[in-house]
């Protein structure tokens, strides 16, 4: 049988029952599809032997691991516990547990990471500072180490990718987080219904007859169970008050994104409202994310049209990692119920709608139409219409055919809101038939003409379309305008001013007609 060990609530890391499965004796690098063995020829230097598909092996570089530092008379040996070997964020490490630091400032003992590139030599990269001595025991969990202390039952974790203390050679790394313990596992009892009804057996954590086995496998030797480390995210969240180190955390995770945004949506709450900087740094991570992932996926793009799999190796499509929260996420799970809340004053409401726009356009990501929608909603509900007559004026809110037609719906509410909608169209150049079907509804038949003739449209359009609009006008003036207007462009094009049958415009001609007489009718020139 087999469990799994993690911490909740005040805990992060958790254990989950899973079946028994061969465990490899020599670890396996998938990056490299390498099996490597060590082995100890003198005491700090370790042997390297590559295992080669066809079953050959060879011989790798030694290299040499910096023992602790000891009196002449003491001998100095490696143990087998203390060195472990990991592929982190898809590089191979070998993980040495020194017990007693190299300083003489300092008693704790550390884990040394040895980076084992695919060509070169193996090369000290980081050192995990555990401040405290006794017996420890190594996992790698989401590309975390995990470090468990029999003294006192607690585990840290620590994530290389991390900013940590660089001394020109080695980065030192610390705990993310306080000292936790593995949240504690009943055992079911398993057996008859009778016998089932008796009450679990608590799994006895941190016990001397643990086994653990790379990456995240403990074995309890004494209770007969394998367990499976996992790492809970959500309790981190209060663990860890900086916000923006927190969201450097979560975002290396595989499982991040519905934490991510529930961290975005507290972050916005009354009770644990953060300041602007606070909202703009975390902006700024989620969105470098986002970005990486947009120029991933164009390059792909591009490879694709250029034909280069064909002649080139086999292109691989970007994974979508939940890393990447897009700006859908964030309308629909955080913004949009955000500007709802009344209690929120409303300038900070607008501040935090700014700032994500802001955030997009500094890593150059074309902001969707919603989220201006989102913005000019959110004014227009507080009567601030100030500002957004400022944002449409000086561009802070990208000119688009959706933001014009929603600036349309608000002239109810603020009549210069048509013609912001107008000057917005003009702008965008490729709106020309929204353009005259606003002018048209407005009755502005005559500034719809005017603008359909500059832009050199004049002789496409639907006569029935604006005769109909005239006609809606009831100035028969107009009509009588209108409708000349058309009878001439017959004449030049066609050589004859009626109206062709397709055109549909019998009615208009019989109105004409009512109104003005049949003498009124523009005659066929001739030559």
């Amino acid at each position: 049988m087999c469990c799994s060990p993690s911490i909740s609530g005040g805990t992060f890391l958790q254990q989950e029952p899973c079946h028994f499965r061969p465990l490899e004796g020599t670890p396996y690098h998938p990056i490299t599809a390498k099996n490597e063995s060590f082995w100890g020829q003198a005491p700090g230097t370790l042997e390297r032997m590559e295992r080669h598909s066809a079953g050959t092996m060879s011989k790798l570089p030694k290299f040499e691991i910096e023992l602790p530092a000891a009196p002449k008379s003491t001998k100095l040996s490696l143990s087998e516990r203390d060195i472990a070997m990991a592929t982190i964020y898809g590089q191979l490490y070998v993980l040495f547990l020194r017990h007693h630091s190299r300083t003489s400032n300092s008693t704790g003992a550390e884990v040394v990471l040895y980076h084992l590139p695919r060509e070169g030599a193996c090369k000290k990269m980081h050192i995990l500072k555990l401040n405290r001595t006794g017996k420890f025991a190594l996992n790698v969990v989401d590309n975390l180490v995990v470090v468990h202390h029999q003294d006192t039952e607690t585990s840290v974790i620590f994530d290389i990718k991390l900013r940590g203390e660089f001394d020109g050679t080695v980065t030192l790394h610390h705990p993310v987080l306080p000292a936790r313990s593995i949240q504690p596992y009943q055992i079911p009892v398993a057996g008859p219904a009778p016998v089932t009804s008796q009450s679990p057996i608590p799994c006895k954590l941190y016990s001397s007859s643990w086994i653990v086995f790379q990456p995240d496998i403990i074995i309890s030797a004494s209770q007969g169970y394998l367990w499976n480390l996992q790492v809970k995210l959500q309790p981190i969240v209060n663990l860890l008050p900086d916000k923006g180190r927190l969201m450097d955390f979560l975002l290396q995770r595989r499982e991040c994104k519905t934490v991510v945004l529930s961290v975005c949506s507290q972050m916005l709450t009354e009770s644990d409202r953060a300041t602007l900087p606070v909202i703009a740094t975390v902006f700024d991570k989620l969105n470098q994310e986002y970005k990486k992932y947009l120029d991933a996926e164009q390059s792909y793009t591009l490879a694709l049209e250029a034909g280069q799999s064909r002649s080139g190796p086999l292109l691989r499509r970007p994974a979508r990692t939940q890393a990447v929260v897009d700006q859908s996420d964030m309308y629909t799970h955080v913004l949009s119920a955000f500007t709802e809340k009344k209690e929120m004053p409303q300038k900070f409401v607008v501040a935090v709608l700014m700032e994500y726009i802001r955030s997009l356009n500094q890593f150059q990501i074309t902001v969707q139409h919603y989220l201006h929608e989102l913005v000019i909603k959110t004014l227009v509900q507080h009567n601030l219409f100030y500002t957004l007559h400022q944002f449409l004026q000086y561009h802070v809110l990208s000119d688009s055919k959706p933001l014009a037609c929603l600036l349309l719906s608000l002239e109810s509410f603020y009549p210069p809101a048509h013609q912001l909608s107008l000057d917005m169209l003009k702008r965008l150049s490729t709106a020309n038939d929204e353009i005259v079907e606003v002018l048209l509804s407005k009755h502005q038949v005559l500034a719809a003409l005017r603008f359909i003739r500059g832009i050199g449209g004049h002789d496409n359009i639907s006569a029935r379309k604006f005769l109909d609009a005239a006609k809606q006008t009831e100035d028969r003036m107009l009509f009588y305008t209108i409708f000349r207007f058309f009878e001439q462009r017959n004449q030049r094009l066609r050589g004859n001013p009626s109206f062709t049958p397709g055109e549909h415009c019998e009615e208009h001609v019989a109105f004409f007609k009512q109104v003005f007489g049949d003498q009124a009718l523009m005659r066929p020139t001739t030559f």
